[in-house]
């Protein structure tokens, strides 16, 4: 039976929208708020009777606007740089940088930038650091500023001929809009006989019952194939559980958690782990250096000088080390933590005999982002120290990491190099989407490494990339979806199980 030949049991609210929807061809549900007065709650409950009914239907209707950015907020508001300069200088023959500077109260950055757009305009002179005026009548991007004030105004209008300058000094952001309109299936004269007029109400309470109104109540009947409204209930990010999830099972194998800072020494980052200071992994290329303060404190002057021992001539290791002159200057250095390696150094302070530990640290380093790679990445980081521990014990790890966390029983081990531990190994899984990719890297850490600290026992250690290990379990192929704010991802994504 078709809606033009049933009867339609509609509350009066729900009808009196119906009738404002008719009139108001694809009126949004911001619009129809407005005019009803109605809560957001309450005008969808009676839309989804409508929608249920086949009278009306939703539109989702997507656009783009230009909105201000910050700059451009304060452009509106204080007048554009440019123009800001024009009009001091029409007021004196000729400015220096430093008087325009404090006039303007502004830093160099934004001075240059509009002294910039003025000399490429033709409109000022520079002569022994006096800046000057060369045509005092000319108004300096009238235009431009306009479309900023009507823009922060709210105002809609027409930005096409200024699209580019706003982008190019972002001032402004093209962004995308979405609309949800409503449009009227069937008119209402067409079907307003066959509507009957229905009470609200639900349900029965106590109060009805007491005072016997229930029985002058028409309850409003159910349509059970109505969908009922999604429900969101508040989770933790896909990717915070995994790392939660990783964590709690390395505390339930006995690990014990170990940290340091993300801003660290260069001799915790690289001079204790017998990273020779000429290698080109402590180039400004690989490595994010602290501009201030540039050197910090260096440890207990043993083992700076038992490090600096390993490097010249290899220390009591029976090895000859690197052979050059080491700088303490340079192992003094900061920098933000390139690898978790380095909270793993810290540990060998004073390390017990049997133990183990783990990290899962924020690193950082100016790599090319792409699917694979961030300029800052998460890495879960180990070391055991047992005296009968094994090179076959740390295969059996990193297959654990393979097998159990990641879920992939593609993998293999390849002979890599480190020059903090020998034998070293690398881990590589296949992944479907990206083919096999490295996981990280592990091995023995060098006596030159463990000796400087009094440590005379093996350790093995292992520096994993955990934002790999996430992708491949849950089968993502950009590493950049994993911190994306899409509710439909987040809202969807397996948690973490297992």
């Amino acid at each position: 039976m078709s809606n033009l030949e049933k009867k339609i049991s509609l509350p009066s609210e729900a009808i009196k929208i119906y009738k404002m929807i008719d009139e108001n061809s694809k009126i949004s549900i911001k619009e129809l708020e407005k005019q009803t007065k109605l809560d957001r709650g309450k005008l969808e409950h009676f839309l989804g009777l409508l929608v249920s009914n086949e009278l009306i239907s939703r539109l989702d209707i997507v656009s783009h606007q230009v909105f201000l950015t910050n700059n451009g907020k304060e452009a509106a508001e204080k007048q554009l740089v440019e123009r800001r300069i024009a009009k001091i200088l029409k007021e004196k023959e000729s400015v220096s940088f430093d008087d325009l500077s404090k006039a303007l109260k502004t830093d160099n950055r934004e001075l240059n930038a509009g002294i910039g757009l003025l000399k490429k305009q033709g409109l000022i002179e520079i002569n022994k650091g006096q800046i000057s005026l060369l045509d005092k009548k000319k108004e300096v991007n009238k235009e431009l500023q306009l479309i900023l004030e009507k823009l922060l105004s709210g105002e809609i209008v027409d930005t096409s001929e200024f699209n580019e300058l706003l982008f190019q000094r972002n001032l402004a952001s093209l962004e995308e809009v979405k609309e949800i309109r409503l449009e009227v299936l069937i008119p209402y004269k067409e079907i307003s006989t066959l509507i009957q007029k229905v009470s609200d109400v639900s349900r029965l309470t106590p109060e009805m019952i007491r005072d016997g109104s229930w029985r002058n109540t028409t309850l409003r009947s159910y349509n059970l194939k109505a969908s009922p409204p999604s429900f969101y209930a508040g989770r933790k990010q896909p990717y915070a559980a995994f790392l939660d999830n990783v964590k709690q099972k390395l505390c339930a194998l006995g690990f014990k958690e170990m940290r340091g800072p993300a801003v660290e020494l260069e001799f915790w980052n690289f001079d204790a782990l017998f990273q020779a200071q000429n290698h080109s992994a402590r180039e400004w290329s690989d490595v994010y250096s602290v501009s201030e303060p540039k050197h910090g404190k260096l440890p207990k002057a043993d083992y700076v000088d038992n490090v600096k021992k390993a490097h010249e001539d290899g220390f009591n290791t029976g090895s000859k080390g690197w052979r050059y002159k080491w700088n303490p200057m340079k192992s003094a250095r900061l920098v933000l933590r390139a690898h978790g390696t380095s909270v793993s150094a810290r540990t060998l302070v004073d390390l017990e005999v049997p133990s183990k530990y783990f990290s899962i640290s924020r690193c950082y380093r100016p790599d090319t982002v792409d699917a694979t790679h961030l300029s800052e990445f998460t890495q879960v980081e180990g070391i055991v120290v047992d005296p009968s521990i094994t090179f076959r014990d740390l295969l059996g790890i990193l297959k654990a990491f393979a097998v159990d966390i990641a879920q992939n029983e593609n993998f293999k081990f390849k002979p890599d190099y480190y020059p903090f531990t020998e034998p070293s190994v690398e881990l590589d899984v296949l992944d479907p989407n990206l083919g096999w990719i490295e996981f990280g890297g592990a091995g023995i850490f060098r006596p030159e490494v463990t000796k400087p600290f009094g440590i005379e026992e093996p350790v093995i250690a292992w520096g994993l990339g955990i934002e790999r290990l996430f992708m491949v379990k849950h089968g993502i192929a950009d590493i950049r979806e994993l911190f994306n704010h899409k509710f439909s991802w987040l809202r969807s994504a397996d948690m973490s199980r297992g």
